[in-house]
């Protein structure tokens, strides 16, 4: 294994959500997000949660990553349960163990691609030598060694989601959790993005968990999750992910 590099190896669950319930307030009316859901990751899996708009996927996302928390049920990160643990904790998790990617790519706008995804070491005090390697080594899985010092105005948008990419690489975490990476790319970014997250889960066992209502994702996927009015209504094992 090179410098840097890292590979899980598959087998045990990660991440798992036992009888998952969120509830909302709106106005007057109380709002049943997600009701009772069960979620499992296992290290190594790609996992694609699909449903319509407002079905319930991305607030099941964010009690995932640890971002909220269930109104009822439990989230477990290693078999271990998070429900108690301080936000001091919880965001600790979230820094050392689990990468986010968003529709929007979240980056820094005053930032180089280099210097958005080296921001998570910094928070981890991760050494400087080891910072750098590890930033050159992620951005030339993803594509973009030669565009290392451009600002996200400066690159295309399938290009400012590779950054995005490589940021929730670099900390080495056990779980990537995506909502919507294609959801703001034409197709044939779209397509390219997804390859390069079935690659990157393929060379690394890095569980992925995506979730989108974009039908092109479905083929990507080991195992399919299909939510709606936040309940879990159907699920697909597909064996190896075979793009269409």
């Amino acid at each position: 294994m090179r410098q840097g590099s890292f590979c899980y190896v598959k087998g045990a669950p990660v991440l798992e959500g036992r009888a998952l319930t969120k509830f909302y307030t709106l106005g007057k009316e109380r709002v049943r997000a997600l009701d009772r859901v069960d979620f499992t990751a296992v290290q190594g899996d790609f996992t694609v949660v699909n449903g319509p708009s407002g079905s319930g996927k991305s607030t099941l996302l964010n009690l995932l990553a640890l971002i909220d928390r269930p109104s009822e049920g439990e989230v477990l990160f290693d078999g271990q349960p998070t429900g108690s643990l301080p936000e001091r904790a919880l965001a600790a998790l979230r820094r050392e163990k689990i990468g986010l990617v968003f529709q929007t790519f979240n980056l820094i706008p005053v930032l180089s691609a280099a210097e958005n995804v080296e921001y998570p070491l910094l928070l981890t005090r991760t050494p400087r030598a080891e910072r750098r390697e590890r930033v050159r080594e992620v951005l030339a899985e993803v594509g973009l060694a030669d565009l290392a010092r451009r600002r996200p105005d400066e690159l295309s948008g399938g290009q400012r989601q590779r950054v995005a990419v490589a940021r929730a690489l670099v900390t080495q975490p056990r779980i990537v959790l995506a909502d919507e990476p294609t959801a703001n790319l034409d197709s044939a970014t779209g397509t390219q993005i997804m390859e390069l997250l079935r690659g990157l889960n393929g060379e690394h066992c890095v569980t992925f968990v995506v979730v989108t209502h974009d039908p092109a994702v479905i083929p990507y996927a080991e195992r399919v999750l299909t939510i709606r009015d936040g309940r879990i209504v159907g699920e697909e094992r597909r064996g190896e992910p075979r793009p269409a």
